[in-house]
């Protein structure tokens, strides 16, 4: 490693003239008359004298010593100062605001023009996380704001597909994007090498990379694809993540604490519904449509505590084979509850789960097609087409 000498002997040149300063003042009480302080301080003027009579610095060892040690002491002053200083801004105490030009905007600004989020026509952000000099490592949230007809997705959002560089899920309350930029994403982006150029085939044509093209439209149900939660249900806290999104978007306006203990009832046996569907059903049953099956041939009667209905009698085959079971566990801490409670908790799940009941919803969420899992797997647009309000 090379050490660059003029960083480190140019910064400390004036401290050399604190060593001539300290060195002549030592050689100006050395010289002057006297045999105690007192007497060479009332004739100091006399050792100046005959000090700088020459303007070299004295080079008796006394002196030389004497200036060494000043100088060091002023530099170790210096330091500390430098170390304890209030950080000022002389000159732009009411701010420092200015407009940027293109030199400050290029560190941030990948080589590659495909690589790069467009921000105005000149101002770019690169997609990497970790740039060549870290300091220039910015995040990729933005905030658009603009009132109706300003062109946030005109003049934000379609140039920002228009670069192809990864995945996307956009979200399309008015359903025209995808009509408008669908035909540029099958295409997709030609594939690039390593200096960010286009790779050609034998017949010298560019390589393009198409996208995988998702679409959930709950505005109209017979334009979307299939979307199964159950498909990336994972682990038993999967089945409770699961849960409490079913409880939190089909909470009602006026659903209120005193209802908490109906709503921690639900949960219990959609637990266990879910955990028995997740664990015992086959492949083509793990999806919404079982779920409102069981539920629907759920049954509870005030007047006979030891009726079974059908859901009953699979929860009891299983707790025979597995009394550890997950869904087991759930199920029987739902039905600890008495026969006219159990049917007030089956009634509540019927009504939260009543828009279940349109044909095309169920329909939708039969399968699924949307593959979220994957999504980073392969270049993917999402589009997410649903209401604003």
């Amino acid at each position: 490693m090379t050490v660059d000498w003029k960083k480190k002997l140019i910064p400390n040149l004036p401290y050399l003239l604190f060593v001539y300063l300290f060195d002549k003042l030592c050689q100006a009480v050395r010289l002057a008359p006297g045999l105690d302080a007192s007497e060479k301080f009332l004739h100091l003027s006399q050792g100046f004298t005959e000090a700088f009579s020459s303007g070299l610095p004295s080079l008796h060892p006394l002196d030389l010593l004497a200036g060494i040690a000043g100088a060091v002491i002023v530099r170790l002053a210096v330091y500390a100062k430098s170390k304890n200083t209030k950080k000022y801004r002389k000159g732009i105490e009411y701010g420092s605001a200015r407009w940027g030009t293109a030199a400050d905007i290029a560190p941030y600004v990948d080589p590659v023009p495909d690589w790069n989020i467009p921000l105005t026509q000149t101002e770019k952000l690169t997609m990497s996380s970790r740039p060549k000099n870290p300091k220039y490592a910015r995040n990729k949230n933005i905030l658009v704001i603009g009132g109706s007809g300003s062109g946030k997705t005109r003049f934000f959002v379609k140039p920002s597909l228009m670069q192809m560089h990864s995945s996307y899920v956009v979200t399309d309350p008015k359903g025209q994007l995808l009509s408008e930029v669908g035909t540029m994403l099958r295409r997709g982006a030609p594939k690039l090498d390593e200096n960010g150029k286009p790779l050609r085939d034998a017949r010298g044509k560019v390589i393009y990379e198409p996208y995988r093209i998702k679409v959930l439209n709950t505005i109209n149900f017979k334009k979307s694809m299939k979307y199964n939660p159950f498909a990336y249900i994972r682990s038993e806290k999967d089945i409770l993540k699961l849960v409490n999104v079913i409880i939190a978007n089909t909470k009602g306006d006026g659903e209120k604490s005193s209802e908490d203990f109906w709503v921690k009832a639900e949960r219990l046996l959609y637990c266990a519904l879910i955990g028995y569907i997740w664990y015992e059903a086959g492949p083509e049953e793990k999806n919404f449509l079982t779920l409102l099956e069981l539920i629907n041939a759920s049954e509870a009667r005030e007047d006979d505590e030891e009726f079974q209905s059908p859901v009953d009698i699979l929860f009891a085959k299983l707790e025979k084979e597995h009394p550890d079971h997950f869904a087991v566990k759930q199920y029987r801490k739902f039905k600890l509850a008495a026969g006219k409670t159990l049917k007030s908790i089956l009634i509540s799940c019927g009504a939260r789960l009543a828009p279940f009941d349109i044909a095309e919803l169920r329909e939708i969420m039969s399968d699924d097609e949307l593959e979220l899992d994957t999504l980073g797997d392969r270049k993917t647009a999402t589009v997410l087409i649903m209401s604003d309000t």
